[in-house]
């Protein structure tokens, strides 16, 4: 898998969010996105998950064999973990990776693992509104073990995580590089120390 930004452009309404960023990156490398609040940060994320398009530029994500993902290839290649945890206060933290399972195509049978694999089987039969927000955040995080999908796009990932959940989380990216995987995220924290920056926000 491989992804190639060519000076990549957005408006939004009158304002122009970012221009001229460029990157290419490979199997088993992250970027980190940087910049101040309304830099575009999050835009170029929903931009990479096929939320939003890129204004100026071009953009390209290529599989293995070269070959452009588009359409439904594109979208089963990634994984967006959002701001948002998305967690519902109705459903217990096991219904809601159940409800997750269901729309990635995933089988239930990975929610124990998830759970497992996040620090979090301890509250699978606690409902969301009684979660704290960095549990509320693990449970969004454990999408990730759902189902192998290469791409990781994820926007603040450290927000509300302690100590351990920081440590499981950096332990969780780790693997998925090893196995071939990439990341991008934005984070205002330093995360991914070995990882290269992208700082956002308008340049010529």
């Amino acid at each position: 898998m491989r992804i190639i930004a060519e000076t990549l452009g957005c408006v939004r309404g009158d304002r122009l969010v970012f221009r001229g960023l460029s990157f290419d990156l490979s199997a088993g490398n992250a970027l980190v996105l940087v910049g101040p609040n309304g830099s575009g940060k999050t835009t170029l994320l929903r931009i990479l998950a096929g939320l939003l398009s890129a204004t100026i530029g071009r953009l390209q994500f290529l599989a293995d064999d070269r070959a452009p993902l588009v359409d439904d290839a594109h979208d089963q290649a990634i994984h967006f973990v959002a701001h948002s945890d998305t967690v519902k206060s109705s459903l217990t933290v096991a219904e809601t990776l159940r409800f997750h399972a269901d729309i990635l195509g995933a089988d239930r049978a990975q929610v124990s693992n998830a759970l497992m694999a996040w620090d979090i089987d301890g509250l699978r039969d606690l409902p969301g509104a009684l979660l704290s927000a960095g549990q509320r955040r693990r449970v969004a995080l454990a999408r990730l073990s759902l189902q192998r999908r290469p791409v990781w796009l994820l926007d603040e990932p450290l927000i509300a995580l302690d100590r351990n959940a920081r440590t499981r989380l950096h332990d969780e990216c780790a693997k998925h590089r090893a196995s071939g995987g990439l990341i991008v995220a934005a984070s205002h924290e330093t995360f991914l120390d070995d990882a290269p920056t992208l700082e956002l926000g308008v340049r010529a």
